[in-house]
């Protein structure tokens, strides 16, 4: 294996270029980025970098000197188009093609957005310092989506000021994703912090004037923030033979074809510890996945290991700081174990099935939350472990 391809300059891709030159790879590795920008890191878009508490350049990832280290065929401004599975080619915008024997996707994910012009998204760099010059105090916001990016960005906009409206189609927001409970304590803090939510209502286009909702109503805003999801970016992927739908699909080693790996936002892969196919988009898992898809791809037959993480994830919003770990979604029982849910510091676990699937914590030290991780990844059950305890 003498030429290796890492298809997305993420960092899941630099992760993986990385732990291939750690691991004694010494032939040709290419990284190849729809950006212009070397990789940097994206969770202080919607938090420092928004706020302008963070300038640019603070955000790479490594500087050129430690790029420059890792002796790469550095392709950047220059995005994926096709693969050629049996020819072991990749095919970019320029009309060059990229041979490989092994190769690494990780071309991750990019917004969904919604009828009609004008409106902000919130996934480069370019994205937030265009948003970002148009924030100031007076300002009116709507941000359609009380995801983690939509709710981080409404409290930065907040915080400088800006009247933020803040609009969510579920009746309760990230109840999806955390829970009813602690979904309804998330949406408190943006009321109390004086925000205008509003839950259980559709916007089918973006206006001049604003947004339009289902029932006809106009919302009148001066910038529009679209945060209603993501959605991988596998379209250059049609007609390879892989099988891309909801991400790349890969079984518990993150393999997608004979040496073909996938790792970050767009992979999606079988995690035995949970038992499920999963696709996570969080910036430590990318980093863990692109590491583990690098071994793999370089390990002798027979020393494979599955990729069986315990997710992380963290949230900034307000005063509140938002952690968890497990994977808390379609979990069939939620108790607090320690803390205050009403001053807004607790640590919460939940079930699924028998056992321990996910914890999570608000205004709560790292230590406080991390014993938990062990408890998850042990596969603990549920009866063994959590004291009784009820949310209030």
């Amino acid at each position: 294996m003498r030429r290796i391809a890492v298809v997305g300059a993420s960092a899941a891709g630099l992760a993986a270029v990385e732990t291939l030159r750690r691991e004694g790879y010494d032939g040709t590795i290419t990284l190849i980025g729809e950006e212009p920008e070397p990789p940097y890191d994206r969770p202080p878009l919607s938090k420092q970098l928004l706020a302008a508490e963070w300038e640019a350049d603070r955000l790479a990832l490594r500087t050129s000197a430690d790029l420059a280290a890792l002796d790469l065929d550095l392709r950047l401004g220059v995005a994926a188009t096709g693969l050629e599975l049996h020819a072991r080619t990749v095919r970019l915008a320029d009309g060059s093609e990229v041979p490989y024997d092994g190769l690494v996707i990780a071309t991750g994910v990019r917004p969904r957005r919604l009828p009609g012009e004008g409106a902000h998204v919130l996934r480069t760099l370019d994205d937030a310092l265009t948003l970002r010059k148009r924030l100031f105090p007076g300002q009116r916001l709507v941000v359609v989506g009380a995801g983690f990016l939509g709710a981080e960005a409404a409290a930065v906009a907040w915080r400088l000021g800006v009247r933020v409206t803040l609009l969510e189609p579920a009746a309760v927001p990230l109840a999806h994703a955390v829970g009813t409970e602690v979904g309804r304590l998330l949406a408190r803090a943006h009321v109390d912090s004086g925000i205008d939510l509003r839950c259980g209502v559709t916007v089918t286009e973006v206006t001049e004037e604003g947004v339009r909702l289902a029932d006809g109503q106009v919302v009148e805003a001066d910038e529009v923030l679209v945060a209603v999801g993501s959605l991988p970016n596998t379209e250059w992927l049609e007609d390879s033979g892989l099988t891309p739908g909801d991400g790349v699909a890969c079984d518990e080693y993150c393999e997608a074809a004979e040496n073909v790996y996938a790792a970050g936002d767009v992979a999606r892969w079988y995690n035995p510890l949970f038992a499920t196919s999963m696709r996570v988009e969080h910036r430590t898992n990318a980093a863990e996945q692109g590491m583990a898809a690098a071994r793999n791809l370089l390990a002798a037959p027979g020393a494979r290991k599955p990729f069986a993480p315990v997710p992380y994830f963290w949230s900034d919003q307000y005063d509140m700081k938002v952690q968890a770990y497990g994977f808390l979604r379609g979990h069939e029982e939620f108790a607090v174990v320690e803390g205050d849910v009403a001053r807004r510091r607790f640590v919460a676990v939940y079930r699924t099935g028998d056992q321990v699937s996910g914890a999570l914590a608000i205004g709560m030290p790292p230590r406080a939350i991390r014993q938990w991780r062990q408890t998850i990844a042990a596969g603990a059950a549920w009866r063994d472990t959590v004291p009784e305890a009820q949310f209030t």
